[in-house]
């Protein structure tokens, strides 16, 4: 048996830099994923990875405190500069641009292999006890942490757990913390495309009757240009799409996309995901905490569920950094609390947002579209409005921990 401050199950983005973050504060950790954690070779003109995270420049500076931005930097992503959100049933439309910030860009968009990539590079050089390709036979939840016996016989204890192994979260579920769960009623079809026009570092929006429609601009390469997409469609609508040959596919999002990326030239392989908003009632119970998607999933339209996942690492880093200088118990209930306070209510708002988002551009009330066409463009019209949401979009208005800033 090895007993150790902190046992991380999932070795996923989120799992992965909390990992870092303990270690950096001097805890001795462990962690645990299904998959390898041997970080891979990597190549520019390696085939583009279906899922991209738009990742928030609050979300960047951790990455830059744990060593992994200049890794990400020499493997591939693309800063975006400009966003463009409109109504594809009428004629709203608000833009937002960089040149209102202190930095340059509003964002990067950035593969989740290459951010798991990095982050795993600078796992190889950690002293983070590493128990990659392992599968946890069997949990023992004392209610103060618990052991956990691997599939090669290894017992681990610690007097707290994380769970960041996702949505499903095993671990979640043998603690008993409830979650509220709601069906978006959408599936998402994502993809990589290449297009005739170049994005111009321009992330791009289109709220349809089907739902909404996003590309999101990658690094060009060769002088081709391409572009991630997340179409978020109606289980029948998702269907008739997915059954579409390559050419009809690409016919069919040019078409709902309004030509602004000019002829879609070409497809990768598309990928399918149910949507499904859930939300745990607590982060912390008898020595189990949750932190990224095993303690919130939201709808992907603004990108955002990675960067919530990376400020759950950063705010639970934080109250144990301050407890230990305090020299208070790193995981007493107390310390948790706090944690979950910072926390919970932040997830919760953005939760809603997202919600309101679909409800009202799902609208087929004619007084509801000619609200939400207005809105839209009086605030293209009302900067300060534009730079509080740009604001929020960047994350920098949140509460970010000093040790990061």
């Amino acid at each position: 048996m090895q007993t150790i401050d902190v046992i991380i199950v999932g070795g996923g983005m989120v799992g992965a830099s909390l990992a870092l973050a303990l270690d950096r504060s001097g805890m001795q950790t462990a962690l645990v994923e299904q998959q390898t954690l041997q970080p891979s070779s990597f190549s520019i003109h390696d085939p583009w990875q279906p899922r991209v995270s738009a990742l928030t420049e609050a979300s960047i500076k951790l990455l830059k405190y744990l060593g992994a931005w200049e890794g990400m930097l020499a493997q591939r992503v693309c800063p975006y500069t400009h966003m463009t959100v409109w109504d594809g049933e009428g004629t709203g439309e608000v833009e937002f641009d960089a040149k209102t910030l202190p930095q340059k860009n509003l964002g990067h968009v950035v593969e989740n292999e290459v951010i798991r990539n990095a982050l795993l590079q600078q796992l190889a050089s950690s002293t983070v006890k590493c128990f990659g390709a392992q599968t946890a036979l069997e949990y023992k939840l004392s209610g103060q942490g618990g052991e956990i016996i691997l599939e090669n016989g290894e017992v681990l204890c610690a007097p707290v757990l994380v769970a960041a192994d996702g949505a499903e979260s095993r671990l979640r579920q043998l603690s008993g913390i409830p979650s509220n769960q709601k069906d978006y009623s959408h599936h998402a079809l994502v993809t990589t495309v290449e297009t005739e026009f170049f994005h111009r570092y321009s992330a791009r929006q289109v709220f349809l009757d089907s739902g909404p429609l996003a590309f999101l601009p990658l690094q060009s390469q060769d002088g081709r240009y391409y572009c991630s997409i997340v179409w978020s469609l109606l289980p029948a609508e998702a269907d008739r799409i997915e059954a579409l040959s390559d050419e009809a596919f690409c016919h069919e999002l040019q078409r709902a996309f309004e030509n602004r990326a000019g002829k879609i030239l070409k497809v990768e392989k598309r990928f399918r995901h149910p949507l499904r908003q859930r939300h745990a009632r607590q982060y912390h119970r008898q020595g189990v905490v949750l932190v990224g998607d095993a303690a919130h999933t939201i709808h992907p339209l603004a990108g955002q569920g990675v960067n919530l996942g990376f400020m759950d690492v950063a705010v639970l880093t934080d109250e144990l950094i301050k407890a230990a200088r305090r020299g208070d118990d790193y995981f007493a209930p107390h310390i948790l609390d706090r944690y979950q306070r910072r926390r919970i209510g932040h997830n919760s708002l953005m939760m809603a947002a997202m919600r309101g988002f679909q409800n009202l551009f799902g609208a087929d009330d004619l007084g509801i579209r000619w609200m939400r066409n207005t809105g839209l463009s009086l605030t293209n019209r009302l900067p300060l409005i534009k730079e509080m949401i740009v604001d929020q979009a960047t994350g920098l208005s949140n509460d970010i921990p000093e040790f990061i800033r």
